[in-house]
């Protein structure tokens, strides 16, 4: 694979994880401490992202950092416990102030 190839393909993925999160390139930007371009450049494959801005981009879209190597069309291997916390962020993500405080007051006395 091509490197270009490479960078387009994290792009994309980026670009799709940030939309799934209903995230515009200066929200994902502000949430990361990037640019809103330098997001749209590496959505577009024109730069060569660093790993420790990965790790920055992938804590904003609130995954793990190997998700964002997760490319449409690949089987991608997520654990049980990994797919029921990113149900329990979309569950959360959906509920309004106070069931998010409730679910939180739930988990301290559980955890």
């Amino acid at each position: 694979m091509m490197d270009k190839e490479i960078l387009k393909l994290v792009g994309t993925r980026i670009r799709a994880l940030r939309k799934e999160r209903g995230l515009s390139q200066e929200a994902l930007g502000e949430k990361g401490g990037f640019h809103f371009s330098y997001i749209g450049q590496i959505e577009r494959g024109e730069k060569n992202v660093s790993l420790l801005n990965l790790h920055k981009i992938a804590e904003s879209l609130e995954v793990n950092l190997v998700q964002l190597f997760a490319y449409q069309n690949e089987e991608f291997m997520v654990t049980s416990a990994e797919r029921d916390i990113q149900d329990i962020v979309g569950m959360l993500r959906d509920a309004n102030d106070e069931k998010i405080r409730v679910a939180k007051n739930v988990l301290k006395e559980l955890l």
